[in-house]
């Protein structure tokens, strides 16, 4: 596969389905190797899956070169892991996509604690919990023409009824890639 990510190589987090999915083939399309991340699990973060092998199988069948990370975007070692998967894999790393996500919506009178946190930590430290690693190692290295892709949402901006712990994180992402 040749195209304008030819010799690049990404990470793209929740690559499992939907956007991910589709950012994961694109890439993979315009000649990236790809590692796919993906838990595997609902929308609401809980269970787990192999839909990040059903992607790298997809890729592989479409000529391109992909790997398979199921590790968790909410913690320290999940980002690190997920990093040097990558790494291991293809020995360097151009692009991290910073696209896991989950939903627990409720209205905040009957939110739990629980919810919140999930989804702040899948969202919003799970951006700085993936890009750590990436940062530091393009600053150690001396990488050139790096990228960091992160996705938020209007929700961020304007809230939605029943998602104020998504409309948080998503808002806080955006001050995140600002800074």
């Amino acid at each position: 596969m040749m195209g304008v990510l030819k010799d690049k190589i990404a990470v793209v987090t929740g690559a499992g389905r939907g956007i991910g999915r589709g950012i994961c083939l694109s890439f993979a399309n315009q000649g990236a190797k790809v590692v796919v991340n993906d838990l595997g699990g609902d929308r609401d973060g809980t269970g787990e899956g192999s839909v990040a092998d059903a992607v790298v199988e997809e890729i592989k069948e479409l000529g391109g070169e992909a790997v398979a990370n199921y590790d968790s975007v909410a913690t320290v070692k999940g980002g690190n892991n997920i990093f040097q998967t990558c790494i291991e894999a293809f020995g360097a790393m151009d692009i991290l996509v910073n696209n896991a996500g989950i939903l627990r919506d409720r209205t905040l009178y009957k939110m739990e604690e629980n919810e919140w946190d999930g989804v702040i930590d899948v969202h919003l430290k799970g951006h700085y919990n993936c890009s750590r690693p990436f940062v530091r190692y393009i600053k150690d290295s001396n990488r050139l023409d790096c990228r960091i892709i992160n996705m938020s949402s209007v929700s961020g901006l304007y809230g939605n009824f029943g998602q104020t712990n998504y409309g948080a994180a998503k808002a806080g992402i955006a001050g995140f890639s600002r800074s």
